[in-house]
């Protein structure tokens, strides 16, 4: 008989999920690239709400129901086939937790966001891999890695912690050559700085099918990350699954007032992704400059670009310098991207000084 209780055997395996940083090893305070946060901060109208009374003994409203009929009223969905939680991390969850278990297979791409593993790992399932195909998903590598076993497909769109985008029709043609019994969970948590008319067409699939959930989060483009809200859309039965496994009053009061002003303020949400569009491209211009030295930004289509050294600079050395320059970036080496640094787009000014920094080690080394 053991003499502690005796932790399950696929929770030991969990490493828990690492934030960005946000300081320097001698803990000098940085300014924080390393979360992929707002540089404009929130919409006015979120701070307003925030400030209104409620009374901290009160719970809050346990089905969001103001909230998802204003998400339903800006997207076009059915209220009922909206389920709201603390960030979309909580439903990601519980649709792992649904629908695999011991013995099943979750399935996602090589390069996908960390806590995929830790889902999977939770519940006992395991994680497989699929392919890359120069860092990027690829369609035909996560069907080959869809076997018998397969219970669910995870797919962040854009990706994260790589940036690419799969357009509507390959999205749709991995839904359509997975079997039935497979659930597709389109997260699209950086959906909001793509550009207009861009859409990966996962809200059709969700409202046509039974077998696919899209997931969205205020965290990002509306700048209400400390709120914690998320929301997931799917057919009734998959709503009712994540319904039963959510936590109780799981979106604070704060949180669902909060997301309510910042739907009511698209016009932050277009100012959010313009201004994340404009400077990413001018730093993107500035990391090709670099080229001939080794550096290399892959496509993004979020708030972050993922730069590969390729070169006589390495990744540690750059993360040295930007961080002795006062920032904190992402360094990957427990994604497999030990050479690459993931780097918020803040403001202009940041990334300037970012882009001067990198310069400066390219030059020195050359």
């Amino acid at each position: 008989m053991a003499d502690k209780p005796i932790m399950k055997p696929w929770i030991e395996q969990i490493h828990a999920y690492v934030p960005g940083k946000s300081k320097a090893a001698d803990g000098r305070p940085l300014a924080k690239l390393s979360a992929n946060e707002n540089p404009l901060g929130c919409s006015p109208d979120v701070l307003e709400a925030l400030a209104t009374g409620h009374g901290p003994h009160l719970y809050p409203d346990p089905d969001a129901r103001e909230l998802r009929q204003a998400i339903g009223a800006a997207h076009g969905i059915d209220p009922a086939c909206i389920v709201c939680g603390t960030g979309s991390g909580e439903l990601l969850h519980g649709a792992v937790q649904a629908f695999a278990g011991p013995g099943d297979e979750v399935v996602f791409p090589r390069f996908s966001f960390s806590l995929y593993p830790l889902l999977v790992h939770k519940v006992g399932a395991d994680v497989v891999l699929a392919q890359d195909n120069d860092y990027a998903p690829d369609v035909d590598r996560i069907l080959a890695a869809v076997t018998p076993r397969t219970r669910v497909v995870l797919v962040d769109n854009p990706n994260n912690p790589i940036g690419t985008w799969l357009p509507q029709d390959e999205i749709a043609r991995l839904h359509a050559a997975l079997p039935r019994d497979v659930l597709l969970v389109v997260d699209q948590a950086y959906a909001e700085y793509l550009e207009e008319g861009e859409d990966d067409g996962g809200f059709a699939l969700a409202a046509a099918h039974d077998n696919v959930l899209v997931t969205r989060t205020f965290s990002k483009a509306f700048g209400i990350a400390g709120e914690r809200v998320g929301w997931a859309t799917g057919a009734p039965h998959l709503v009712d699954a994540l319904n039963r496994l959510r936590g109780a009053f799981n979106v604070t009061e704060s949180g669902q007032k909060a997301a309510m002003a910042a739907l009511g303020d698209p016009e932050f949400v277009a100012r959010s992704r313009d201004a994340n569009n404009a400077v990413r491209a001018r730093f993107v211009g500035q990391l090709e400059a670099l080229g001939n030295h080794g550096l290399r930004a892959l496509p993004s289509k979020a708030n972050f670009v993922l730069v590969l050294f390729e070169g006589a600079v390495r990744a540690p050395q750059a993360l040295d310098a930007i961080a002795e320059g006062g920032f904190a970036v992402r360094h990957l080496p427990g994604q497999g991207l030990p050479e690459a640094l993931r780097i918020t787009i803040g403001t202009q000014e940041q990334m300037d000084t970012i882009a001067t920094i990198l310069r400066g080690l390219c030059e020195a080394g050359a």
